[in-house]
């Protein structure tokens, strides 16, 4: 009898050592199972977070870099084109282009006074700077003051049409402020000349000196001046 016992309490101890060894196999498995897939989930998460970030970098880098490229290149044109429009502009002193009409307000005037045929005064007209215009209409529309008893009668001398003025082309008029051999007038400091009869922007010019004015008169624009001296024919 103890014999058998003593045989039966051998097997358990060997089976339950058996059961031991076995369950630190298996969480010995289980450790390492756990260690390697978390060595191998880390190395995946690595690659797939270094993936994406260099990804995310070159993709969106040169997408900067060409937007920037294209926004510099963008205002390098623009100035360009800037460049360009101003330097028509100052050439053309900001005229739409050569061919118009001049107006007063294109011109620079100068006024003196001449001794010839009783006296009388030569103004002379130029283009202000950058500007290049005609003068299409022959004769000046000249005033003394703003009545109708000073506005200057055209003689018909001199008169070339068109007159290109540009640059240090000059044209000439000619202006008697006094016809009359009495001693009737009325004195004026300034005499208002336009190219034409309703141009918006007539200019006044200071005379020399003091006018007598008593029916006056005016001649053509002409590049000649010794045909702009007025006279009465």
């Amino acid at each position: 009898m103890r014999s058998r016992l003593a045989a039966r309490s051998a097997r358990l101890v060997l089976a339950a050592a058996a059961v031991t060894a076995l369950a630190a196999t298996t969480t010995a498995c289980n450790n390492d199972d756990t260690a390697d897939a978390g060595s191998s989930a880390t190395p995946s998460a690595a690659a797939s977070a270094g993936s994406g970030g260099s990804d995310t970098s070159s993709s969106d880098t040169p997408s900067a870099g060409s937007s920037a490229g294209g926004s510099n290149s963008s205002g390098s044109t623009d100035k360009t084109g800037s460049g360009e429009d101003e330097k028509s502009g100052s050439g053309d002193g900001g005229k739409s282009g050569y061919g118009q009409s001049c107006g007063t307000n294109d011109l620079d005037f100068t006024v003196t006074s001449e001794s010839q045929a009783g006296g009388y005064y030569q103004v002379t007209a130029k283009a202000k700077s950058g500007i290049t215009c005609y003068l299409d209409v022959n004769t000046p529309s000249v005033s003394f003051g703003s009545g109708a008893d000073g506005v200057a009668s055209p003689v018909g001398q001199g008169g070339e049409d068109p007159i290109k003025l540009t640059g240090s082309a000059v044209a000439y008029t000619g202006i008697s402020p006094k016809t009359t051999k009495s001693n009737a007038g009325k004195e004026f400091e300034n005499v208002i000349i336009a190219l034409t009869d309703n141009d918006p922007n007539p200019a006044q010019l200071k005379l020399p000196d003091t006018a007598n004015v008593d029916k006056p008169i005016v001649t053509n624009w002409s590049t000649n001046r010794a045909e702009t001296v007025p006279v009465i024919v």
